[in-house]
């Protein structure tokens, strides 16, 4: 499934909000609005009033773009609308198309003085699988979703390619300057901030650093209206700092409790769970139960460890999702053994007393003892030798158990 093979290729990547960015950035010579957080409406209004002015945008602090168009982003220009946009915002659920129909809830704002908007452009760097290289991305249409400029407009983005072992050029970021349409007076400027957001991607382990929109004032500064960044989580060892910023409640809890407790975890919208070992047969899993007629509800890879605690902590996570009507295990034993995962799956049940049908599929090393301990335990286990078999049971399975409690 592609949803499956999109989690493996970016579950690396750690979020942090706006404001956090935009910090970071700042100590890289990336110039930025003047702003505070604020957790309550009144320390919102003291925000704006610290900050002056006239206008202020208030913020919703979510890990999701297209916040403006869910309604997250709020402009001002009294204090009573400032205290206004606050309550509103604080403790609402914003749908975006990045967020899905779950949401997210804002619990903190940022307060951001009002810009002179000449200009808007888009500018990013990103970690390009594809290529094994960094790809800086721009255009002088920003303000928008650039996927949808991709679509619509696709000569309007310029693409540089970046060798990680030479490093960010200073011709390309004066190419870049240009092709955003700076002209010589911002040029130097503009290489600055190029440079600026380089270093932080470099030198923090970052994946991605978007600003959308960069804009040009009326007076003629580069300011970084909005800002994302996306962290390497295998490097957070290595930057205590940018772990600190993470906010787990903007994360899936049972993605994060499956995290910190070293297992890899997708939550789907299905009602069959599964546990899994390894990305690529997690995804003929997940085909073969759609195949079947059925709808995943989630998977958890347990990777090369399949130990009895590790195995029931397996299990207990995925029967958290109150959804899973029928639960499929399906496990190629390489440096495992099919012998090792029959105990732990035995030890398992045992202790959870499952309460929905249950399918084991194992196959690989020692198989057959790991068989004869799964038909010998007694349990109420249904077993099947194929994949495709495995899913069939396990739709069965999922279908009687509805129609019982139906």
């Amino acid at each position: 499934m592609l949803i499956i093979f999109q989690y493996y290729l970016e579950r690396d990547a750690v979020d942090i909000h706006e404001y956090q960015a935009k910090e970071i950035l700042s100590g890289y010579g990336v110039k930025i609005a003047e702003g505070g957080m604020a957790y309550s409406p009144e320390e919102a209004v003291q925000r704006s009033r610290e900050i002056g002015g006239n206008v202020w945008a208030v913020k919703a602090q979510i890990h999701s773009g297209a916040r403006g168009k869910a309604g997250g982003i709020k402009i001002c220009k009294t204090d009573r609308e400032v205290e206004a946009a606050a309550e509103e915002l604080l403790g609402k659920k914003l749908v975006t198309h990045q967020t899905g129909p779950a949401g997210k809830v804002c619990s903190r704002l940022y307060i951001e003085a009002g810009t002179d908007i000449a200009k808007e452009l888009y500018f990013c760097f990103l970690v390009d699988r594809s290529s094994e290289r960094i790809v800086m991305v721009g255009s002088a249409q920003g303000g928008m979703e650039i996927e949808e400029l991709a679509e619509t407009n696709p000569e309007a983005i310029t693409k540089i390619y970046i060798e990680p072992a030479v490093g960010l050029q200073d011709y390309q970021a004066r190419e870049m300057a240009f092709a955003l349409g700076m002209d010589a007076a911002m040029l130097s400027h503009g290489v600055k901030t190029i440079k600026g957001c380089y270093r932080a991607l470099r030198d923090l382990d970052a994946n991605m650093v978007e600003i959308n929109p960069l804009v040009i004032t009326g007076s003629g500064e580069l300011v970084a209206l909005d800002a994302k960044m996306g962290f390497d989580d295998n490097a957070l060892f290595r930057q205590p700092k940018v772990a600190e910023l993470r906010d787990k409640t903007q994360e899936d809890a049972r993605e994060m409790a499956a995290a910190d407790r070293g297992l890899s975890y997708v939550g789907l919208d299905g009602d069959i769970g599964c546990m899994i070992n390894g990305a690529g047969l997690a995804m003929a899993t997940m085909d073969m139960i759609k195949l079947a007629g059925g709808e995943p509800a989630n998977f958890l890879d347990v990777g090369g460890g399949a130990s009895a605690e590790r195995t029931e902590k397996a299990f207990r996570l995925v029967l958290a999702d109150e959804n899973v009507k029928a639960m499929l295990v399906n496990i190629f034993a390489g440096i495992n053994r099919c012998d090792w995962i029959a105990e732990g799956v035995v030890e398992a049940v045992k202790k959870i007393d499952m309460k929905i049908p249950l399918i084991v599929r194992l196959s690989g090393t020692n198989v057959e003892e790991g068989r004869r301990i799964i038909a010998e335990s007694g349990l109420p286990i249904i077993t099947a030798e194929t994949l495709a078999e495995a899913a069939e049971k396990a739709v069965q399975a999922r279908n009687e158990a509805v129609a019982k409690a139906g």
